[in-house]
């Protein structure tokens, strides 16, 4: 059974999250803080975590923050403020997806049973000696163990980072669309993912190039979308 964290400091919208989420069969732990959301997660093991922006003590902002430096569970912003910079702002620090609220519920589990389902994959790979590798350069992905270096210092990417990696390394040369790889990673229809994609991107860089500014690995192709060059 999965546990997921569901943290906003209004507690109507939480217990209104947590009917939906049992009704799924997920187990639900509740907090009304970023400060709480942190303590829960530092004690239990949480699958998923969805944090609200606004709230006392410590926001969803500050606390997502906090919690990239040491976890990479998957995040869902859950925002009143529709506005693009808002979104982009919740990616941009570690987030992996966002709904704005007020929200259907049946998107919420949607989004939910995607991110779990990455988390799975990116968490439970099965660990032999026949490992699958990318590589590019000095940057190598082992796909067995979900291992990404670069010069042999390892990086931390979240599942959809890692994602959006792997399948550019595994089609080096190759452009991507921006509706190609969202279409590929979040697997459903791209409407407005410019945006998204390019904020997962810019996050990919700043972790494995030496000047993000001036990548050697993963360049855009303007007007077109994005490509890992051929190094090797």
């Amino acid at each position: 059974m999965y546990n997921i964290l569901v943290c906003d400091d209004d507690k109507e919208i939480v217990k209104a999250i947590e009917i939906y989420l049992i009704g799924e069969k997920y187990n639900v732990f509740k907090a009304y803080n970023g400060q709480e959301a942190m303590d829960i997660l530092d004690k239990e093991e949480i699958h998923l975590l969805l944090i609200d922006v606004m709230m006392p003590v410590l926001d969803g902002i500050r606390a997502t923050l906090e919690i990239r430096k040491k976890s990479g569970v998957p995040i869902i912003i859950l925002s009143a403020k529709s506005e693009d910079n808002d979104k982009i702002l919740g990616l941009n620090i570690g987030a992996d997806d966002y709904i704005t609220k007020p929200f259907n519920p049946m998107e919420l589990l949607a989004r939910v049973k995607a991110q779990l389902r990455r988390y799975t994959v990116f968490g439970n790979a099965k660990k032999d000696d026949s490992r699958e590798i990318y590589s590019v350069g000095d940057l190598v992905i082992d796909d067995t163990n979900k291992e990404v270096t670069v010069m042999g210092e390892p990086v931390k990417l979240t599942p959809i980072e890692y994602n959006i990696l792997k399948l550019l390394v595994s089609n080096k040369g190759r452009v991507f669309s921006t509706k190609d790889i969202y279409e590929n990673i979040w697997k459903e229809d791209a409407l407005a993912a410019d945006n998204t994609v390019a904020v997962h991107i810019s996050h990919i860089r700043e972790k494995i190039e030496i000047n993000p500014k001036e990548p050697r690995y993963l360049k855009v192709v303007w007007g077109v979308g994005y490509k890992v060059e051929n190094l090797n």
